[in-house]
């Protein structure tokens, strides 16, 4: 009888135990909501209530010429579908986007391949490489302008101007402001894949690139087979960030071009609809069409760099 007893108290005791770490859990669980409120609060604020309000405006004829504001589904959509001029703007809005985020890549990994070993002058080259990244975005812009389009006389004002009417007579007028825009992304976003991709391979122990020179003796394959492979992860996230980048740097070729369409670009033709014209239904669609264009771009991305299931072995 002494044993079941004790028995009985010892299953008491273990089921107290597991009731007072469960109400522990319980609390720890809940402070982490209260602590996560004020971010959630202020992600719903700042991108989900816009994001919702740009959807709903979308499906409407929401205009300054209309008096009252109409629900008409999904009519601006279809008309911009058939619409030539806006596939040729998606065609350029997906060039830009590709190459961009191409040419960020290869000039971010040389950067880093170039400064993860030390060499004389290294800090004087690593703050040149950091600068066009932390420098304004507004005063490199107008500094980009300047010297693609320069609106006094300079030394090399006839040269570029000579580009200028060989762009525009070959790719149509504003390409050349495009190509400075493009190159603008390019020269700042390049210097912060660079960077980030540094960071991560300073991170990964040196042991590996030293067993893998002493295994391979070509560099390029140990880059394919190594570094590309150890970098997955980090490739992963700044092609991501360079996407994002690059869409949001379609803002200042408005800005560059003084408020006016420079080049068909989806964004840029949002802008004149709303800004200019007032149309604000078709202003909002126009800017939510190429949103799952790049959904799919992103997770292609991620599949390619980062798979969801493990190799098999």
């Amino acid at each position: 009888m002494s044993h079941a007893v004790a028995a009985s108290g010892t299953g008491a005791g273990r089921a107290l135990g597991l009731s007072t770490v469960s109400r522990r859990r319980r609390r720890e669980v809940l402070a982490a909501y209260l602590l996560l409120a004020p971010a959630a609060l202020l992600v719903l604020g700042v991108l989900a209530y816009p994001l919702a309000w740009e959807i709903w405006t979308s499906l409407t004829n929401f205009s300054v010429q209309q008096t009252s504001q109409a629900f008409i589904g999904l009519s601006n959509y279809v008309a911009f579908f058939s619409d030539p001029g806006f596939w040729r703007a998606t065609a350029n809005t997906l060039g830009y986007l590709i190459l961009t985020t191409v040419l960020k890549l290869g000039v971010g990994i040389g950067v880093a391949l170039a400064l993860a070993r030390p060499f004389p002058g290294r800090p004087l080259v690593f703050l040149a490489a950091f600068l066009p990244w932390a420098y304004p975005a507004s005063v490199a812009l107008l500094g980009w302008y300047w010297f693609m389009i320069p609106p006094v006389h300079a030394a090399y004002s006839l040269q570029l101007s000579s580009l200028r009417f060989l762009f525009d007579g070959r790719l149509g007028d504003g390409a050349w402001g495009f190509l400075s825009l493009i190159l603008f992304n390019v020269w700042r976003g390049g210097s912060f894949v660079g960077i980030f991709l540094l960071a991560a391979l300073n991170g990964i122990p040196q042991d590996l690139f030293e067993y893998a020179a002493l295994e391979v003796r070509s560099a390029w394959r140990r880059f394919w087979m190594v570094t590309v492979p150890l970098l997955r992860p980090f490739l992963a996230l700044a092609t991501f960030l360079s996407v994002a980048s690059a869409v949001a740097d379609l803002g200042n070729v408005w800005l560059q071009s003084g408020q006016r369409i420079v080049y068909p670009i989806v964004w840029t033709q949002a802008m004149h609809y709303a800004l200019l014209g007032g149309q604000w239904g078709k202003g909002a669609a126009l800017s939510l069409t190429l949103v799952p264009v790049l959904l799919v771009i992103l997770f292609g991305c991620y599949r390619l760099f980062e798979p969801l299931e493990e190799d098999p072995a």
